[in-house]
């Protein structure tokens, strides 16, 4: 894949590099670019799991491209497959995805990152929602996810005052997983990355179903949704040929061979 969006495959694991000079900012074609990079890891088999990160040292991304919307492009463009930024909307994206934010994550780029399932992230980042102070707001996901990922008071906070946010401040409050210096990022985010495809193919789909779609449940409720066999990874992952290699893997110690079925 060629323009604003490069794909690199490692093993298992799909890097995807938003490289859109100089703030890595995202228009409607950049969206459909980025999501057809996260359809490539939802459909190809041989993959478990995603890398997002920006080209450069200094944006992981801008967000939405103001220029574009300033020459007509509307709020309500085609994104494609998955929404803005290719991945705030791809509800049916089962695979674990890894945001290495690498600068600022400013906008639509903070709600990218939001997306993602895990976030390594360089010591010198930045995030932020400055939307209030442009008259609009974080309506790709900053609204809905930030409240439940930080305190309530913080993420209010962060949203009504555009207040950026360093590394190590979100790493405090468990938004990030790891900070490390900027030229050991994409080291870091491979280590993770490598670590989450060890585990079984299914296995790890089938968690991220179960989650996103027991989110804001109770208890009592997840557990029936979990049991109604309405999620089709979960209902299958204990009949894999990939549990039996697991548990004869465990048996004989040594290292499973996954096949994905």
């Amino acid at each position: 894949m060629t323009g604003p969006v490069t794909c690199c495959r490692r093993g298992r694991v799909l890097e995807i590099t938003l490289d859109r000079p100089k703030a890595n900012a995202i228009d409607a074609a950049t969206s459909r670019a980025l999501g057809e990079a996260f359809r490539e890891l939802a459909e190809d088999d041989g993959l478990s799991v995603g890398i997002v990160t920006g080209a450069g040292e200094r944006f992981f991304s801008a967000g939405w491209d103001l220029k574009a919307a300033a020459a007509g492009e509307a709020p309500d463009e085609d994104q494609g497959v998955g929404g803005f930024a290719g991945l705030t909307e791809y509800w049916s994206l089962k695979k674990p995805v890894i945001a290495a934010v690498n600068g600022m994550a400013l906008g639509g780029g903070f709600e990218l990152a939001l997306a993602a399932d895990l976030v390594v992230a360089a010591d010198h980042a930045e995030f932020g929602l400055p939307e209030a102070g442009l008259g609009i707001v974080a309506d790709s996901g900053g609204m809905i996810r930030l409240p439940k990922r930080l305190p309530r008071a913080i993420a209010m906070e962060m949203m009504f005052t555009g207040r950026r946010v360093g590394s190590a401040e979100l790493a405090s409050w468990g938004l990030i997983n790891q900070v490390v210096p900027g030229p050991q990022l994409m080291e870091a985010a491979h280590e993770l990355a490598d670590r989450v495809a060890a585990s079984a193919p299914l296995s790890l789909q089938a968690i991220k179903e179960v989650v996103c779609a027991t989110e804001g449940a109770t208890v009592e409720e997840g557990y029936r949704l979990m049991r109604s066999g309405a999620l089709p990874v979960y209902a299958g992952v204990y009949a894999s040929e990939d549990a039996a290699e697991g548990m004869a893997a465990f048996g004989e110690r040594r290292a499973p061979v996954w096949k994905g079925r």
